[in-house]
């Protein structure tokens, strides 16, 4: 099992350029593509750039090792990948932005949310005989290798993602600009061991429940435990998680940066300062407005600030004396959601006007790099 590891990562190695732990990422992702159906959720894998970055290069390389890939680059509409994916239950090789039209990249989104879980099959309704229309669901579920030049509209889709840039920087001397002829074969002969591992493991118990991170949030979790099950060596597992706590630390950062931890922030300002003994959106609005305003086109209001903490933070108001506030049943939820946006111990109105500091600066820690993190290792 280390022998075939090692030559996966070689094989992708000698023909795609990638971080050294998206590339061993990248061979640990196509062993679970062979295991895939022993699991309940899964993972993405998708790179990013424009073109011209090896994201093509990369679908090509890493798909053909892939448990029965499909590849769906260029197609000219959505229908067949659902129908394709339902009868070979394979692993889909997909380029985004071969998908031009809106309405096709809807469906490929619809394929996207559903096909990571199993049990959520996407519904469709078909012509049979006398014009009559009967419901068919068609089962997507499955591995995934993403190529797209932006991000994904759906925060939960993106969320599924391990993503890696591509074209950050030149292009390694050793890579080939054309593939050899040979490149088909030893994509076959290392197919053919995958055979081989897949007959040899499927049958195998692979418990995720004990390899979860308390420390980490449930998607992320979700996300990375189907890859650890496939790991058997102790080190490359730590590595994996020591990867899976710096994403989530980016995460956090990134969240630090939106409308809703800006609120959060004033929140807790307002909570804290002479003035908090209730926590009214009026109040809430006023605070805001003062320290953000000037940043947004729109006027702060009541209605958009309030619109934000009960539709985007899921936290309930209620109206008392006359003014809609936050209650005390409430607080415990404004906790976590501190937590979860990184709103740190500082008071936000010790800082300078319009400032939101990162998670990476409050808890000294830097954003991602994945050259940073060594070897995951081998199975």
């Amino acid at each position: 099992e280390a022998d075939l590891f090692a030559c996966i990562q070689a094989f992708i190695h000698r023909f795609v350029d990638l971080s050294p732990v998206f590339e061993q990422l990248a061979a640990t992702y196509v062993l679970l593509t062979w295991l895939y159906d022993r699991f309940n959720e899964l993972p993405y894998l998708r790179v990013r750039g424009d073109a011209g970055s090896g994201k093509t290069r990369f679908l090509l390389i890493v798909g053909a090792l892939c448990y029965k890939p499909i590849f769906a680059s260029g197609a000219s509409t959505v229908s067949p990948l659902f129908r394709i994916l339902d009868a070979f239950r394979g692993t889909l090789i997909l380029d985004e932005s071969d998908f031009r039209v809106s309405d096709e990249r809807a469906e490929v989104v619809k394929i996207l949310n559903n096909g990571n879980a199993r049990g959520f099959p996407v519904l469709r309704s078909e012509q049979i005989e006398r014009r009559e229309f009967d419901p068919r669901a068609y089962a997507v579920f499955g591995p995934k290798l993403v190529a797209t030049r932006g991000f994904f509209e759906d925060r939960a889709l993106e969320s599924r993602c391990l993503t890696e840039e591509m074209g950050q920087g030149r292009l390694r001397p050793d890579i080939p600009i054309n593939l050899p002829d040979s490149w088909a074969d030893e994509a076959r002969a290392l197919r053919n061991q995958l055979l081989a591992f897949r007959f040899a493991h499927w049958h195998r118990e692979r418990p995720t429940e004990p390899l979860v991170d308390r420390l980490l949030e449930p998607r992320l979790n979700q996300v990375f435990t189907p890859l650890l099950a496939v790991l058997n060596d102790e080190g490359a597992r730590a590595n994996l998680r020591a990867f899976a706590r710096r994403l989530q630390q980016q995460l956090v950062s990134d969240r630090g940066l939106e409308l809703e931890a800006r609120v959060l922030e004033i929140i807790r300002a307002l909570a804290e300062s002479d003035e908090g003994a209730r926590l009214s959106v009026k109040d809430i609005t006023g605070w805001f407005a003062d320290r953000f305003g000037a940043e947004y086109d729109t006027k702060v209001t009541t209605k958009w600030i309030g619109s934000v903490i009960r539709r985007k933070l899921l936290i309930r108001t209620q109206k008392s004396h006359g003014v809609f506030v936050i209650p005390t049943s409430e607080y415990p939820k404004l906790a976590l959601l501190y937590e979860k946006y990184g709103i740190g111990d500082q008071d936000p109105a010790d800082r300078p006007s319009g400032e939101i500091l990162p998670t990476s600066e409050a808890t000294g820690t830097d954003r991602v790099d994945m050259g940073d993190l060594g070897d995951v290792g081998t199975g």
